[in-house]
């Protein structure tokens, strides 16, 4: 999992150096209270503002850490690309871990309550679904760490999705028969020499989406282990947790062309 330092400076300069995409309008951003159920939670909607049509939506699940600042750029990033970027929160309203170890109690929670992780996250897809600027008929959603665990258990639900896109998520599921519920095409990025995820992992999803008929792709990124995108995740990838900016730089355009294809249209 991520490092929990904070270096701004160094995030952003590696973030923007992802994708020099022009800004066409102005960015609008807000935090946005909803529920599941009882639970309050509270998200983060990034868009531009241009116009009056629909337009595709991403929903971006965040890391252990929660809604925080990595999460909101990367919907930040999507929303320069033309798409509602909403990052979901499936902690709850304040729920945000400092500590690695409360981090890892936190996720534990939700990888050990699969139904409850998946009603977390149906109930963000919900709420972009609910935004008067997203078409719901072209939503997809993406993940990192524990995001893209989340992101493909919403898929294995059966939700309306385009598409899906797990960075460097765990790959397992205590029900790989659920595959047969997936309608959305699967991209999984992934760091070849990930120790988290390891190639016994990577086994059984492919065996998994093979039998579950999904049309899907796996991408592996030499030498990048864990946390690949992550700057705050240091550059020492003995730990198991790292950040390499070809894998960063190389996954975000695997994940552009995987937008062209489901969507079959710019969002321009």
């Amino acid at each position: 999992m991520a490092a929990l330092g904070r270096s701004p400076l160094r995030r952003s300069a590696a973030l923007a150096s992802l994708a020099m995409e022009p800004t066409r309008a102005p960015l609008e951003t807000r935090l946005v209270e909803y529920r599941q159920r009882a639970t309050v939670l509270e998200g983060y909607l990034a868009y531009e503002k241009r116009g009056a049509g629909k337009r595709p939506g991403v929903l971006v699940v965040h890391e252990w850490t929660g809604v925080g600042r990595y999460v909101k750029e990367r919907a930040e990033q999507l929303a320069r690309l033309g798409y509602v970027a909403f990052a979901a929160d499936l902690y709850g309203k304040g729920v945000r871990p400092e500590s690695a170890a409360d981090a890892a109690a936190t996720a534990t929670i939700y990888k050990n309550d699969r139904v409850l992780l998946r009603e977390r996250v149906k109930a963000g897809l919900e709420e972009l679904c609910r935004q008067e600027n997203v078409d719901p008929a072209r939503i997809a959603a993406i993940g990192y760490c524990f995001g893209g665990m989340a992101a493909l258990e919403l898929a294995r639900s059966g939700a309306d999705l385009k598409g899906v896109v797990s960075f460097h998520g765990a790959l397992d599921t205590p029900t790989p028969q659920d595959a047969a519920n997936i309608r959305a095409k699967v991209l999984a990025l992934h760091g070849a020499d990930d120790p988290w995820v390891p190639p016994a992992q990577v086994a059984q999803f492919e065996e998994e989406m093979r039998g579950g008929k999904v049309d899907w792709q796996l991408v592996k990124y030499a030498k990048a282990v864990h946390s690949f995108t992550n700057p705050d995740a240091g550059n020492d990838p003995t730990r198991g947790a790292a950040y390499n900016a070809d894998a960063d730089r190389r996954s975000w355009e695997h994940m552009k062309c995987f937008f062209s294809e489901i969507f079959a249209e710019s969002p321009s």
